[in-house]
């Protein structure tokens, strides 16, 4: 994923502090940052036809997607705040969702942010809104990190799907527009509150491509992978579809090793559908 440069505090936020930047001046003062979580209308709603290359459609009855492990830092790796819970969100449930607030951090720049999109231990976990006992104990036994229940929709019908995944991952390093600006991290501004969303991206799931910028996305295969024509897409089934059987020009891993059917194709997506600012981006690593 792209990262642009880290600006210092004069250069990128002169709008934010009254006194003028220079290098006798630095910020006074504290504020907080508060954390949030939402999945766009395309969960809460629909995946309409128009966004699709093939002209299907998708709608979610559950997504459920475990997002934690935030920490807030300053360019020399300082820690200045972080939460280590697991919060379980089911983002069929429209509207944002906040997860915590870090009060009292001295006003300036803290460029490192990083979350986690992890499977994590049911002591962790921290069911919010709907979201049940029930649930958690679940993504909890059975390791995932993400959980969603749909129906995919063509010109030939429908076919629904009940996938979970489990793969660790830290997004680092998280930059996004704020006051229209790409800005690396989290600002604090004396009195101020910098509320971050950590967005959470559902067309990810039906993308064609693994790295190039410009994937479309596209059902038909995952259509097609319904062998017993039950109207049930599941797992085995994507598993059983070989990426070499698809169109030459479509689902290309990039590289990506270790991905040959369409199952860990839409795995490794898995991986992609944590953002920051609605549509900032972050380094995905593994979490030590």
């Amino acid at each position: 994923m792209k990262k642009l440069l880290a600006f210092g505090l004069c250069a990128a936020s002169l709008a934010l502090f009254a006194p003028a930047c220079d290098s006798e001046t630095t910020p006074s003062g504290s504020g907080s940052i508060t954390f949030t979580s939402w999945g766009e209308e395309y969960i809460e709603v629909e995946l309409p036809t128009s966004e699709f290359e093939d002209g299907f459609s998708v709608t979610f009855d559950k997504f459920l997607v475990l997002v934690g492990n935030i920490s807030v830092a300053d360019d020399a790796g300082a820690i200045a705040a972080s939460d280590e819970r697991f919060f379980l969100l089911d983002h069929k449930e429209a509207g944002v969702k906040e997860l915590v607030k870090f009060e009292g951090l001295a006003a300036g720049s803290y460029t490192v942010v990083s979350y986690e999109t992890s499977p994590a231990a049911r002591d962790a976990i921290n069911p919010v809104g709907s979201v049940s006992a029930a649930d958690a104990d679940m993504m909890a036994s059975m390791g995932y990190h993400v959980y969603v229940e749909g129906t995919l929709t063509g010109s030939m019908g429908s076919k629904t799907f009940q996938w979970g995944y489990g793969v660790p991952t830290l997004l680092d390093d998280c930059e996004g527009e704020r006051d229209g600006t790409v800005t690396p991290g989290a600002v604090v501004t004396e009195g101020g509150d910098d509320v971050i969303e950590l967005t959470i991206h559902g067309d990810h799931f039906f993308y064609d491509d693994l790295q190039a910028e410009n994937a479309v996305l596209r059902g038909q295969a995952i259509f097609d992978a319904d062998a017993d024509d039950d109207g049930v897409v599941t797992r085995e089934e994507l598993a059983a579809v070989q990426l070499v059987s698809l169109p030459a020009d479509q689902y290309g891993t990039g590289g990506v090793d270790g991905v040959n059917d369409l199952d860990a194709f839409v795995q490794f997506l898995t991986r992609t559908v944590g953002h920051f600012r609605g549509e900032g981006e972050c380094f995905l690593r593994s979490p030590e």
